[in-house]
């Protein structure tokens, strides 16, 4: 069949300009409209279009929050069908998360039926669920039916919509708001409201600064909790710029089990993670051995989160466990600052915390007077009517005369009483019952009372500083009902110091830590006994031999011994010999030279002092840090000559202040620490002069607390050391009555 030619053929376009101007000008279209209709939230209420016309269609329906709920298809159709011309799986989704409360720190929509969990899990359909407003989207919608805000026509042109919600609660910041657009991106946290109230109360007080506001806002406050690990520099700087980054951790506490065994147990876990997929996460950090000190992880939770860690053995140390998560899992999250929002819904703009507070208060303002003004219309034309009301009390015959007998009643009566065309037309619309005396009356109370109200209006609408009062009052109500004692108001997120940088050696943490108690002998053969409190007495040793040095350690510590050629040797406890047998010999462990006699040994404890001493009197202070040996062959600290083998090893106590000594000619000083100089390697200085004689002992120790030392079975004081109080360096005098003629402290 021929094909017809159209009678009326449409002409041909042609349009002739360059492509690329074409494509830029589309563009460009496309970018604001994707920019300022679905991906960039208003800063004054604080939601993009989809969210505005969930809430302002659930409205419609009045769906709220003492009314039964309806379907969330219900919901949905309405708002396709009315005020969104996308698809109904983006505004379920729009939906659902307004009813989440891990999802949104104040829910505006409540939902019945399942929406979805932490885990990650979707919504049952919407067919399945039912849902309507909380009081929070019902503060966001106060004042929309009094011209608070201006309205706009549909896509279809068929009905109008709200360019903005009258928003009493500051939303943007309560409950955040993320999203992509074409060259730009918005992400901004959860916030307190009571936090952000006392903020702007400040803020109506006086010019505050940001890092006045700082003060209040503390930082963003998340549905899930959490530990907020920021710097308080990085925070001011991101609300300063708008622009920025928050690191938070979760929250665990360490829960001790039977036989000295121990779990973790996180009960909260960082903003927008899902629970199933960290537990994964974890589970195959565990698979591959990138952390082995962890064990297991179990799923604990039921309505709060409980995620159950199981160490590998008891030994390990649950911070340096957690640590390690943190830097290999999503249990420490980072939640990026870009305040890019819509100024009056038109710009889009980087704001910071103060600017975006503002705002909000402008907003308020607006509303408050657009309120106003229509209130004031509504009091002034009741005002109007009952005017004519009382026209009609005082002339009641001559009004009923002149309606039942004339044909226009409305113009007679505007003529003979001088009403007005509405006064009129409430008149021939009162009921008979309407005019007995006491609606008089009524009417009289309620015209005197529209009268007060009208002159509050009145002034309220003349006077700027009325209404930031009223502001500020509505704010303090607001703060009032989502105060820190509310359900709602409490912060869910704890400021938490920048954590310390933590190293973790990974074949360290994992050696067994049991203690043990060390036995070095006289003749240089040492072992370890598991457990503390061993007698020492019990013990065998080779014919002649007894034990000399007894220390109570950790199988994970490092001990140092210090010998008379003034080396410090390592050794770690987990290499020690049993205590089965006799032990080993201590130079089979370390390179110590035959001619060597050991000094002292000791657990290593960091950032401690030591005072060195050698034979001829001549010491100073080193610190702990600088005397571990990498290599069997020990580290130098001490050079001595042939005539002053290292003779003294004294770890100091932080609050000692003086220094005891008395030398084999019994001689005895006592002078200030300060006196002696903290080297790192050397001969150091002379800490008493003898002649013919050595040094014996030392003891350091506190002036006030005074000096004690042990003679036989009984220990000893000197409350009061001024006869041997001198300087380093002198010979000193005979020591206190009593001392142990072995010249020894102990």
């Amino acid at each position: 069949m021929a094909r017809k030619t159209p009678t009326n053929p449409v002409p041909e376009q042609i349009i002739d300009e360059p492509m690329a101007d074409l494509l830029s000008e589309r563009y460009l279209s496309y970018a604001l409209s994707t920019i300022m209709a679905r991906s960039l939230p208003d800063v004054r209420d604080g939601l993009k279009p989809v969210h505005r016309r969930v809430l302002f269609a659930m409205y419609q329906l009045k769906l709220s929050p003492n009314l039964p709920p309806k379907k969330s298809a219900r919901v949905v159709g309405d708002v396709i069908g009315k005020f969104h011309p996308h698809g109904d799986q983006s505004v379920y989704d729009t939906l659902v998360r307004l009813a989440q409360d891990f999802a949104v720190r104040y829910p505006l929509v409540d939902g019945q039926g399942n929406f979805g969990n932490i885990d990650g899990d979707n919504a049952a359909a919407m067919r399945y669920t039912e849902s309507r407003l909380t009081e929070t989207a019902i503060s966001l919608l106060e004042g929309i039916d009094q011209d608070a805000v201006d309205f706009r026509y549909t896509y279809d042109g068929d009905t109008e919509e709200p360019t903005v919600l009258p928003s009493n609660f500051p939303n943007l910041l309560a409950n955040g708001a993320s999203g992509i657009a074409v060259g730009m991106a918005t992400n901004i946290p959860p916030h307190n409201v009571a936090e952000l109230c006392e903020a702007m109360e400040l803020m109506l007080e006086k010019d505050a600064s940001i890092d006045e506001l700082l003060k209040i806002v503390k930082g963003p406050d998340f549905p899930t909790g959490g530990i907020l690990v920021e710097s308080s520099d990085s925070i001011l700087e991101s609300y300063r710029t708008g622009r920025g980054s928050f690191r938070t951790r979760a929250r665990w506490v360490k829960e001790d089990l039977k036989q000295g065994q121990w779990q973790i147990v996180v009960t909260e876990i960082p903003y927008q993670v899902q629970k199933a997929k960290l537990i994964e996460q974890i589970a195959n950090l565990i698979t591959n051995k990138k952390i082995p000190m962890l064990d297991d992880v179990c799923d604990e939770s039921a309505e709060d989160i409980r995620l159950v860690l199981i160490p590998k053995n008891r030994n390990v140390e649950p911070e340096l466990l957690m640590e390690a998560l943190y830097r290999a899992s999503e249990l420490e999250n980072r939640f990026s600052l870009n305040m890019n929002v819509l100024q009056d819904g038109i710009v889009p703009r980087v704001m910071n915390l103060k600017e975006v507070l503002q705002c909000w208060l402008n907003h308020r303002q607006d509303v408050l007077v657009r309120r106003s003004n229509f209130r004031l219309g509504q009091v002034n034309h009741r005002l109007e009517v009952l005017a004519g009301y009382l026209i009609v009390y005082l002339n009641i015959d001559e009004v009923i005369r002149i309606i039942r007998e004339s044909e226009e009643p409305r113009p007679a009566l505007m003529e003979k009483f001088g009403l007005t065309e509405v006064q009129a037309e409430a008149i021939l619309n009162m009921r008979l019952r309407s005019l007995r005396k006491l609606e008089e009356i009524e009417i009289r109370k309620e015209f005197d009372a529209l009268e007060k109200e009208k002159d509050g209006l009145e002034k309220l609408l003349k006077s700027e500083a009325k209404q930031w009062a009223e502001i500020k009052k509505q704010i303090g109500i607001t703060k009032k009902i989502y105060g820190p004692t509310t359900v709602l108001g409490a912060r869910r997120t704890t400021i938490g110091k920048p954590p310390a940088p933590i190293s973790i050696d990974l074949q360290q943490v994992m050696v067994e830590k049991e203690p043990i108690t060390v036995i070095l002998s006289a003749k240089g053969w040492i072992r370890a006994i598991k457990g503390h409190g061993v007698n020492p007495a019990d013990l065998k040793y080779k014919e002649g031999d007894r034990e000399q040095f007894v220390l109570e350690a950790q199988t994970t510590d490092k001990l140092v011994v210090f010998a008379s050629n003034g080396r410090f040797y390592t050794i770690t406890g987990d290499k020690l010999p049993p205590g089965r047998g006799l032990g080993e010999p201590l130079r089979l462990l370390v390179d110590i030279p035959n001619d060597a006699d050991i000094v002292q040994t000791m657990v290593w404890q960091p950032d401690q002092k030591i005072l060195v001493a050698t034979r001829d009197g001549k010491g100073f202070i080193v610190s702990t840090n600088e005397i571990l040996a990498q290599t069997k062959n020990g580290k130098t600290v001490m050079s001595v000559s042939d005539n002053g083998d290292a003779q003294l090893c004294k770890l100091l106590n932080k609050d000692d202040d003086h220094l005891a000594l008395i030398g084999t000619n019994r001689k005895f000083l006592v002078f200030k620490l300060d006196q002696i100089p903290e080297m790192t390697k050397g001969k150091g200085v002379i800490l008493q002069k003898y002649k013919g004689a050595e040094i014996a002992d030392a003891k350091t120790f506190n002036m006030k607390k005074g000096l004690t030392y042990t003679s036989g079975i009984r220990e000893m004081s000197v409350s009061n050391v001024k006869e041997w109080l001198g300087d380093r360096a002198q010979v000193g005098k005979l020591p206190p009555n009593g001392f142990p003629r072995s010249n020894k402290f102990r």
